[in-house]
């Protein structure tokens, strides 16, 4: 983990991130800062300690930095985490049947085969209300019909990010304003700082087993399943998958550091993905309310895949925590 001193107004020598940049929102209680970025997606920047010792000071992130570059690139793939909306990760072929009718989300800029991620990650937030230690951002989308590949449903979502202490507070919230029953999931995206020695733990049951384009095939047993119960390294399987049974805690771990910071989620953030690609310094450890192309699962799976669906008018809010210890 790479260590470096860093003032509130002054840059981070270990990621390049100015934070007295005006676009961003930070936040700062004792000596955490939290770091968010409303342009890029409403995603959070950097979530950070400072550990003052008597001749000098460090940075601790709990939360993989963004970069100065990656700011001025709007790319919230390189920030530290973004929010999920309407739907998480990949729709098989950017498309699926809702309603008696097909949508295609393809062509609206999302840039992939499989429709990733939903769109409001590629969108800007607007900031609402604010505190020293809390933020509010709202982000509502009204469908273009001109529009190829939008996103068919009219609702509005927003986040309320919070410090709690040391500990981050992101509060996801979602109403539908359409006219119909719209599908629905949302979760976040977040990256943590990957060492040769770091470890992930948590009470999954099962494992979606994926096809090369990392859609799912099937749920079953994996390897995976019991190192995650025991504590697994980060660098014991190469993962891009949805775990089910999940008891809505995850703890990841720097034991060489003596530090871990532990996420716990409540209903429904029911399902888990990691992330942790072999050979590479990305990691993610996801919490969100439905699986991978939960929208074309079949009538058998959409319940285990946490198919959901929208009334109109309908509201739904649930809570992410991100709770830091060190020895």
């Amino acid at each position: 983990m790479r260590e470096a001193s860093l003032h509130p107004s002054a840059a981070d020598p270990a990621t390049d991130l100015q934070i007295d940049d005006p676009s961003l929102v930070v936040l700062s209680i004792g000596n955490t800062t939290l770091v968010v970025a409303p342009e890029v997606g409403g995603s959070i920047a950097a979530y950070f300690d400072v550990v003052r010792e008597p001749t000098s000071q460090r940075v601790l992130h709990w939360l993989r930095p963004a970069t100065r570059a990656a700011l001025a690139a709007r790319d919230p793939l390189r920030m530290a985490s973004f929010p999920l909306f309407p739907y998480c990760n990949r729709i098989r072929d950017a498309r699926f049947e809702f309603g008696g009718r097909t949508i295609d989300l393809g062509g609206d800029g999302n840039g992939y085969a499989h429709a990733l991620h939903g769109h409001a990650w590629r969108r800007p937030w607007r900031i609402g209300a604010r505190t020293a230690t809390s933020v509010e951002l709202h982000f509502e989308h009204v469908p273009n019909a001109d529009a190829p590949g939008d996103w068919p449903f009219h609702y509005r979502a927003s986040q309320r990010i919070e410090l709690l202490g040391d500990a981050l507070r992101v509060t996801l919230a979602v109403q539908s304003l359409s006219e119909s029953p719209m599908p629905f999931g949302m979760g976040h995206h977040p990256y943590y700082p990957r060492t040769s020695n770091t470890v992930i733990t948590a009470h999954v049951e099962a494992m979606w087993h994926a096809d090369a384009h990392v859609l799912p095939t099937h749920l079953g047993p994996h390897g995976a399943v019991d190192a995650l119960r025991h504590g697994m390294s980060a660098d014991a399987f190469e993962l891009d998958n949805n775990f089910s049974g999940w008891t809505r805690s995850a703890t990841i771990a720097w034991p060489d550091e003596r530090r871990s910071v532990t996420l716990t989620a409540a209903a429904p953030f029911d399902h888990l993905v990691v992330f942790a690609p072999a050979n590479d310094v990305q990691l993610c450890v996801e919490p969100v309310t439905n699986t991978t192309d939960c929208f074309n699962a079949n009538d058998g799976a959409r319940q285990r895949a946490g198919y959901r669906v929208l009334q109109p008018g309908e509201t739904l809010s649930a809570e992410l925590n991100w709770t830091p210890q060190r020895d």
